[in-house]
């Protein structure tokens, strides 16, 4: 089988990978392809942290702002748009680059996993959505990292549809999620990936960079799009970290202060156990944005790029 050559910029949040991604699709002529399991959705834009027009320059994106907010959005729905999505770009003539941090969906498309017949239970969904609407979805996680705690590991609490889909497929099934992902790892890839991911030395610096966008996104009109989910209570994209966090405030049970000093170490945290996630794959080549310059970043990984001669567009 001819395998498709597909660059993927993978890491934290907040480490630099939109900048590092449209700068190697500008040098490589690609397209960008994003791996975000909530930039699929419409409006969300500042709590998702969509890349805007101008961090875009020009490169074309994809998988962005494809659905309304309160429409739900499987893994196997990602992956037929991403394999739609690829193949139109190589079709083309252009390289894929694959941008995002949600290590399940990247992970999942590129390295052959096949989704297993997981079972589905329509009223046990509903009556895990009625007990985090009664307890918040701390009681779900505590569910899921009683049955399956490697897989509740990669789930933020806050991502209620992961968390009950987790649950409905042992109680359908009887086998943790985690195992039925490894089982599917037996499948051969269609694609034929480098993997370039962006990791800090100074652990403190990357916080530093997050509390910093969340200052940011403050100025930029979370508020309202946090407020926006709170009155609507929409149940997917809301379950965004940016959204929920603010929740007490817009309820008058804690201070607006209070309240954004959860979300930032809500999105530490989360950015922990995305750099967890990515440490498993050998794969990577990794890059330091605090110990190199913006410039030396993308010499260095184009030089990686150019010494694995998957894509010769290089030289364009």
């Amino acid at each position: 089988m001819e395998k498709t050559a597909v660059l993927a910029v993978v890491g934290p949040t907040a480490s630099g990978k939109t900048g590092l991604g449209v700068e190697l699709a500008k040098r490589l002529d690609g397209e960008v392809v994003s791996c975000d399991s909530m930039q699929i959705y419409k409006t969300m834009d500042v709590a998702t942290a969509k890349p805007t027009k101008e961090e875009m320059q020009g490169v074309p994106h994809h998988l962005i702002d494809l659905l309304p907010p309160e429409t739900p959005f499987s893994l196997a729905e990602y992956l037929t748009l991403a394999e739609k999505t690829i193949g139109e770009i190589h079709a083309r003539g252009k390289v894929p680059v694959l941008v995002g941090g949600t290590g399940l969906y990247v992970d999942t498309l590129l390295q052959g996993v096949q989704l297993c017949d997981q079972g589905e239970d329509a009223a046990y969904r509903a009556e895990m959505a009625a007990l985090a609407e009664k307890e918040g979805s701390g009681a779900l996680m505590e569910k899921l990292r009683a049955c399956d705690p490697d897989y509740a590991a990669t789930v933020h609490q806050n991502n209620i549809p992961r968390l009950i889909r987790a649950l409905e497929v042992y109680h359908t099934t009887g086998i943790p999620m985690s195992v039925h992902i490894r089982r599917s790892r037996d499948g051969e890839s269609r694609y034929e990936p480098l993997w370039l991911g962006l990791r800090y030395a100074d652990r403190s610096v990357l916080y530093d960079r997050i509390n910093r966008r969340v200052d940011l996104m403050l100025e930029q009109g979370l508020l309202d799009e946090a407020k926006a989910a709170y009155e609507t209570r929409m149940s997917t994209a809301a379950q965004a970290i940016g959204c929920k966090e603010l929740y007490p405030y817009f309820a008058g049970e804690k201070s607006l202060a209070e309240c954004v000093e959860t979300l930032k170490r809500s999105t530490r945290r989360y950015a922990k156990r995305q750099l967890t996630w990515f440490k498993r794959n050998e794969a990577i080549h990794w890059l330091e944005p605090d110990v190199l310059s913006k410039e030396e970043l993308t010499e260095k990984a184009m030089d990686i790029i150019k010494e694995s001669n998957l894509f010769p567009n290089w030289e364009k």
